[in-house]
């Protein structure tokens, strides 16, 4: 039986005459010869080197800042060397840490991560060589420089990878792809890798096997092997090749197809079909000569679930006390601007399905409630929550609250008393708990939250299963990490107010 050959189109040309075989290209083949192919494009190559110019920016600017705070004008020469050193050893422990490796460029929390092990990493190295050399190194020059640089590096570098994303969005600075696999698996695939272009993905082509599109045709497992995609991924130029969850593709082949791609220079990439699932829940352990991926069960109890209610009444008590004069004007100019309460109560289910009241400043006339069933056929929600735009029963006063969510601001006191969250799902009423479907009561596992992936996702805008999705991808990988960059994003999406009614 022949095997399939490469091809690039639908087109006539076929020299045997028959149906296309299973490279559909996205674009133009940019074919190029694989000696004159650089192993990474040119933009990798910038961010890299802005990257570095960044974090010795950073380590200069806490060393002056330590010195300067430390000992003022009165600065030693063993400390000037020290401060001269310093930058160095942070690039090479940035470095060290995978601070610059091209696969985190401008997507997840790697990136990231990498500056505060090198900060850990860095302040220990001090320390022991301060040990073994004997050398005396005040702890207030390395507690203060440590620190500054740590996080004055993460701020250029979180500034770095929003340049990157806007370029991204241009269409620029991306990752050329072949996608392989069957139609359905690659179709999926590509919808995923393409449905955030700020990740970097563009797929080229997709491949397939002929029987795919010759649902006849009697083809052997082993039509969908190494020399069909190098030939596809040399005749396009990719960088990377993505796996789409494939049983005909796998063991001894996709290990042979890993070693040549190696050889061009190209990334593999495999997906296991497991969609929602986070970095710190997989882990790959070896059994058997097997690569066997390993799911952590999601945490919603124990000890770290009681560090983040230590944390959640610790933040909020420290909120409540840093806001308490913006508490009282805002209760004020409630209570001043339309007759009723200050504070509107109403039920909402908690974790494990307990009712707790919760508390916002109201932000409506006190008959809003009365006049609810006239404007049901008017709502702009996604079919289980009411929201509309233009609310008739909206104060002005309350339109401003809403825009910025500071009629949110009492839930903090719901935070205190444990009702609720900082981070966590929305916090449902009743009657939409009762329209909930077995995977959707998931989210009741934890506690609702002041703020949410569904906050700094589009709020209001959102459809129902997009915030359902949105919850229950927090439900399943929850962490300490997650909140503050939730909590961290969430100042942005107050400011701009978007999906905010």
């Amino acid at each position: 039986m022949e095997r399939g050959r490469v091809s690039g189109a639908e087109a006539p040309g076929a020299v045997d005459g028959r149906r296309p075989l299973w490279v559909v290209p996205h674009e133009v083949p940019a074919i190029v010869p694989r000696s004159s192919r650089s192993t990474e494009p040119q933009w990798v190559g910038v961010y890299r080197w802005a990257a570095v110019g960044g974090d010795l920016l950073a380590a200069m600017l806490g060393v002056f800042v330590a010195l300067l705070t430390r000992f003022g004008s009165e600065v030693g020469s063993g400390y000037l060397i020290v401060s001269s050193l310093l930058p160095l050893g942070w690039v090479a422990a940035v470095a060290l840490s995978k601070g610059y490796d091209p696969r985190f460029f401008g997507v997840g929390p790697d990136e990231f991560r990498s500056l505060l092990r090198s900060g850990v990493g860095l302040t220990a190295a001090v320390a022991m060589a301060s040990y073994v050399t004997k050398t005396e190194i005040a702890r207030g020059f390395v507690v203060l420089a440590i620190p500054v640089m740590c996080a004055s590096a993460l701020f250029l570098r979180y500034a770095l990878r929003k340049d990157l994303h806007r370029h991204r969005v241009r269409g620029r600075c991306m990752h050329r792809v072949l996608v392989v696999g069957h139609s359905g698996p690659a179709a999926t695939l590509c919808e995923h890798l393409e449905s955030r272009p700020t990740d970097g993905f563009r797929v080229v082509a997709t491949c397939r096997p002929r029987s795919d599109a010759e649902p006849d045709a009697l083809l052997q497992p082993d039509e969908l092997d190494e020399a069909d995609i190098l030939a596809a991924a040399d005749r396009h130029a990719v960088e990377v090749v993505a796996i789409a969850t494939d049983p005909e593709l796998a063991g001894q082949s996709l290990r042979r197809l890993s070693w040549a791609l190696e050889q061009r220079g190209v990334e593999l990439i495999v997906s296991p079909g497991i969609i929602e699932v986070a970095g710190p829940r997989i882990s790959v352990r070896p059994v058997a000569g097997l690569s066997l991926l390993h799911l952590e069960r999601p945490s919603v109890s124990g000890g770290p679930h009681l560090m983040k209610a230590v944390f959640d009444r610790l933040f909020a008590l420290g909120m409540i006390i840093l806001l308490a004069p913006l508490l009282a004007g805002l209760a004020l100019a409630v209570w001043l601007s339309s007759p009723g309460p200050v504070l509107f109560r109403q039920q909402r289910v908690g974790r494990g399905g307990a009712e707790f009241t919760m508390l916002k400043f109201r932000s409506m006339y006190a008959d809003a409630e009365q006049r609810l069933g006239d404007l049901y056929t008017l709502s702009d929600g996604n079919g289980v929550i009411f929201k509309m735009r233009n609310d008739p029963r909206m104060t002005p006063l309350g339109r401003w609250l809403r825009r910025f969510s500071l009629d949110e601001l009492p839930q903090l006191f719901n935070v205190l008393r444990g009702d609720m969250s900082m981070v966590g799902p929305r916090p449902p009423l009743a009657e939409e708990v009762a329209l909930y479907a077995a995977d959707d009561s998931r989210r009741m596992l934890v506690k609702p939250g002041l703020t949410g992936l569904w906050q700094v996702s589009g709020r209001s805008d959102l459809s129902w299963d997009e915030s359902v999705r949105l919850d229950l991808r927090y439900v399943d990988n929850w962490s300490m990490t997650l909140d503050l960059l939730i909590l961290w994003k969430t100042v942005r999406a107050v400011i701009y107010g978007a999906g905010a009614y």
